[in-house]
């Protein structure tokens, strides 16, 4: 083990609890919830099946969490869940919200993005199924 490894461990764990505490109570909001959320997809353009998109923003904040804190898939998750973070960070900036509102998001998506080219590290599920 070396500090990188231990590092990507951090960041992993660390951000899939928090994407687990926000996606857990967005999936059990239910189709209100998920209509809202997907309603935000404007902000890039897309406005068919908002309730469907919505669904999946939550499931990408939920599974994607947990996919992050195992190492499993880790590429896989951070995508995903890039893609719902770059749909947030337009959102408010397309609202003309004040950066420290558009800056949380945009924090997360370049952490995400980093995960997706560095990888999970050795301490995690995908460096054991190797």
């Amino acid at each position: 083990m070396n500090g990188k490894d231990l590092g990507l461990l951090i960041i992993r764990v660390g951000i899939g609890a928090l994407f687990i505490m926000h996606g857990y109570p967005k999936i059990m909001g239910g189709s209100t919830q998920w209509l809202w959320l997907g309603n935000q997809m404007a902000a890039i353009g897309i406005t068919f099946y908002p309730t469907f998109w919505g669904f999946m923003a939550a499931c990408s904040e939920l599974f994607g969490g947990v996919l992050l804190v195992l190492g499993l898939g880790t590429r896989f998750a951070a995508f995903f869940i890039s893609c719902v973070m770059f749909v947030a960070f337009s959102m408010h900036l397309g609202q003309g919200d004040a950066f420290g509102v558009y800056s949380h998001p945009l924090a997360l998506l370049v952490v995400l993005v980093g995960l997706f080219f560095a990888g999970p590290g050795k301490l995690s599920l995908d460096a054991m199924m190797k």
